[in-house]
């Protein structure tokens, strides 16, 4: 039905007779004259409708309107250098209406259409260049994946959508069996389980581009379903699995977008991340260190501080240099931040005319002031902030402060890449409000050999044989080395508080998997939807998804989740009861 895309005509084509179709991007009636703005998926060429009959079939389209049209390609009397046709356009000879369209929501061109209405007319939202690019891209990033793992010699295998379900990480997402009456199935949060029993079945290297569902409060880089690529590999340790990541990382970077990272990607230690950045995603593309400055708040005078030293807390700062004239509005900002993040409030020091100057002068001495003015290297003009609290609380606080200033300030460059591996983290973190040990990562994820012995006796102290990968403050990829000894497993199950009736029940059949000869073996994960956005230069993920839901995890197109007839609900044998 056609002969080119309109985008992609230039003057190669003049002379040339062509069959285009689209969508009416524009309509121009200059009285006699009539001019057409096509569009498709390529880019936009101008029609000019000569007079006659086409002038009056051209004058019933509407924006959106689909339609064919056939004609010369000729030079433009006056190029237009803001498209890629510019210099050429299209004699119509002949038009035809495929499809009229109502009156749109919105134009595509309107910058601020709420994400709602965007949302809610999805199908036309993604008519967008700039969505359709973004899509683009990600078919390229997929591609790029599947060609660089096929070429080494990684497996793809296809893992089960529905599963068991099984306890551990975000809420499952459950699917009832008609046939099972009772029964329930889960969506997978990962194919964890079955990427480790395809190492004890020997396939060695598997990957796999794969759709995963975490029914979990959303944000701007979350989705209830969002694809992972998903990598496992046998006879490993943590240097082989990341070098290959990396490696992989690299190539995407190099054909998407033809930027060349820096390698080798630097590693940086969970603890030293914490206390220097705030932050086990660090943002290295930029400076503020964080520094903690306790050993200076020592029965210092100023109550608020020795009280959080005297019971373990910590007080950190950070330097902004420059800022010593900031406005009582900017500070007042700045203290509203620092609650937000659950500090109870900030100290500033100054330096002015080589004068150092603080909000508690009056509580603590000259001594103390200088003492930390010279351990964050002051100069004229700087301004320090600090604060104390407990070291879960303190430390994450500064970290978003940390990139809040960098963002207020401009310090972050752009065009720039970071990628760091962190590496070095806890095997389990204590949760409060379960009163119960729990895995930072996975319950699968081995401990570091020198702490197999006192996994049980001092959960707190064991390190895992975990890694991140961190590009630009974001955390793309995370794996780990798995626990490929049954007796070990069962041991880090004792530890989160699985009874062995549980353990038996929950991950039986796997834990009868590792019995039957069990490759040592390891791997990552990668957030598919984060590196796309990344390449594309988006904040939310939702831009680089064709069909996105809200984040209370809603479709706005299509209205899902929605309420079933009570005839399914019979044959499921499920009873709809409302919640107090």
């Amino acid at each position: 039905m056609r002969t080119n895309y309109c985008g992609l005509l230039s003057s190669h084509d003049l002379g040339k007779s062509v069959t285009l179709c689209g969508w009416v991007d524009r309509i121009r009636d200059l009285g006699g004259l009539v001019f057409i703005d096509l569009r498709d998926r390529e880019g936009i060429i101008q029609i000019n409708v000569p007079q006659g009959e086409l002038t009056e079939i051209a004058k019933q389209l509407g924006r959106e309107y689909v339609i064919q049209v056939q004609g010369e390609v000729v030079k433009k009397p006056v190029p237009n250098p803001k498209l890629n046709t510019g210099d050429i356009e299209v004699l119509a000879s002949s038009i035809e209406i495929f499809s009229p369209a109502n009156l749109p929501p919105y134009e595509l061109s309107e910058p601020n259409v709420s994400e709602e209405l965007r949302l809610k007319y999805r199908y036309y939202d993604l008519r967008r260049p700039e969505l359709q690019n973004n899509l683009r891209i990600r078919a390229k990033a997929m591609r790029s994946v599947r060609s660089f793992y096929d070429a080494h010699g990684f497996i793809e295998v296809e893992t089960p959508v529905l599963m068991r379900s099984t306890p551990e990480g975000a809420r499952d997402y459950i699917v009832p069996s008609r046939i099972h009456q009772g029964c329930f199935y889960a969506l997978p949060q990962s194919p964890q389980q079955y990427k480790q029993l395809l190492m004890v079945a020997g396939f060695d290297r598997y990957y796999q581009i794969v759709k995963c569902f975490r029914d979990e409060d959303l944000r701007a880089d979350r989705q209830p379903e969002f694809t992972q690529i998903d990598v496992e590999m046998s006879f490993v340790k943590e240097n082989d699995v990341m070098t290959i990541a990396e490696e992989m990382v690299v190539v995407l970077f190099q054909e998407v977008l033809q930027v060349q990272l820096p390698t080798p990607f630097p590693k940086l230690d969970f603890e030293t991340a914490m206390k220097i950045y705030g932050s086990d995603k660090p943002d290295l593309r930029f400076q503020l260190p964080l520094i903690t400055v306790t050993k200076y708040f020592q029965n210092s005078g100023f109550h608020g501080f020795d009280q959080e030293v005297e019971k373990g807390g910590e007080v950190v700062a950070l330097k902004l240099h420059g800022q010593s004239n900031v406005s009582r509005k900017s500070l007042d900002v700045w203290q509203e931040k620092a609650k937000k993040y659950g500090l109870a409030g900030l100290v500033t020091i100054k330096k002015q005319e080589s004068n150092l100057s603080s909000s508690i002068s009056k509580f603590v001495s000259p001594t103390t002031i200088q003492n930390v003015a010279n351990a964050l290297e002051m100069e004229n003009g700087d301004l320090v902030i600090c604060a104390a609290a407990d070291p879960e609380t303190i430390y994450p606080a500064f970290g978003n402060l940390r990139v809040y200033f960098a963002n207020e300030f401009n310090l972050i460059k752009k065009n720039q890449w970071a990628p760091v591996w962190v590496v070095g983290f806890p095997l389990f973190e204590w949760n409060k409000e379960e009163n119960r040990w729990t895995a930072v990562h996975h319950p699968f994820t081995s401990p570091i050999p020198e702490h197999e012995s006192i996994l049980e006796l001092t959960p707190e102290r064991v390190k895992a044989r975990a890694y991140d990968l961190v590009l630009n403050g974001n955390e793309i990829g995370g794996g780990s080395i798995r626990n490929h000894r049954s007796d070990l497993q069962k041991k880090v199950f004792s530890v989160l508080g699985l009874s062995q009736e549980e353990a038996k029940e929950k991950f039986g059949y796997f834990l009868e998997a590792l019995t039957y000869g069990t490759p040592p073996h390891g791997g990552i994960a990668f957030g598919f939807d984060r590196i796309v956005a990344l390449l594309c230069g988006v904040d939310n993920i939702r831009e680089v998804i064709a069909f996105p839901k809200t984040t209370t995890a809603a479709s706005l197109m299509d209205g899902s989740p929605a309420p079933v007839s009570p005839k399914q609900l019979q044959e499921l044998g499920i009873q709809i009861v409302q919640s107090k």
